[in-house]
């Protein structure tokens, strides 16, 4: 086999090892990025709950000041009363308190309503900071063991970046820059090895002269339809 094509195949086995470890990366993270978001989750729930408190209070507070007002003038309609003279006057003082005290029932009932409201918010508020709590107390351990994977990950694909840096020494440079040109559109299937005749980059039957010259492996064959390069595994030479 052309010494240049070997080193080429080599190369792409280095990459394909360190590409393999980003999953391994985003795998480790995960489970701490799942716990942050979880915590950004319920800090959110907690500050919607808190400003749904406020305008639900500013709605109670507003129903009891209108309270206070019928209050006042139910008040003033009793003083009046006293000083009645006619049936008219009084009919018509009558139907004032009778609309009055109808709206004083319903502010009321409007107030419990918003207190009931208010307090199912204050609880959830509640469950939601011993949630909370409880994931802030494990985010530190799951931290922890995270950057204990991560460590062990970074050692590994230290190793391997330093097996490619060793290669990169001696592989040929115009073919080094040929398998980068390729590289930067057909990622880990820059090299690909030929199976009954076909490409398994592209998956197209490549001519006997290609086949023939693959086998050779004098040179670097691309495959006349993808442009990946070409190799058979040693058993098939």
């Amino acid at each position: 086999m052309n010494p240049h094509l070997k080193q080429l195949i080599d190369l792409s086995i280095v990459d394909k090892e360190i590409d393999a470890f980003e999953p391994q990366i985003e795998e480790a993270n995960a489970s701490y990025e799942a716990a942050v978001a979880k915590k950004d989750s319920i800090d959110k729930d907690i500050e919607n709950l808190t400003n749904e408190i406020k305008e639900e209070e500013l709605k109670k507070s507003k129903n009891e000041l209108h309270l206070a007002e019928l209050s006042q003038k139910l008040e003033e309609n009793s003083q009046k009363s006293k000083d009645v003279k006619t049936e008219r006057e009084m009919k018509s003082l009558q139907l004032e308190e009778e609309i009055a005290k109808e709206q004083v029932t319903f502010a009321n009932e409007e107030i419990e309503r918003l207190e009931k409201i208010i307090d199912n918010k204050n609880e959830q508020i509640e469950a939601a900071r011993e949630s909370l709590t409880e994931i802030e107390a494990n985010l530190e351990s799951v931290k922890a063991d995270v950057d204990e994977k991560l460590k062990v990950i970074n050692d590994e694909r230290q190793k391997v970046f330093v097996e490619k840096e060793k290669l990169l020494g001696t592989v040929n440079q115009k073919g080094l820059a040929f398998y980068q040109k390729i590289r930067r559109w057909a990622k880990n299937t820059t090299v690909a090895k030929v199976e009954d005749g076909a490409c398994m980059g592209c998956n197209m039957v490549i001519s006997d002269k290609v086949y023939a010259d693959v086998i050779k492996g004098e040179d670097i064959t691309n495959c006349p339809h993808c442009g990946r390069i070409l190799y058979v595994e040693t058993s098939e030479q």
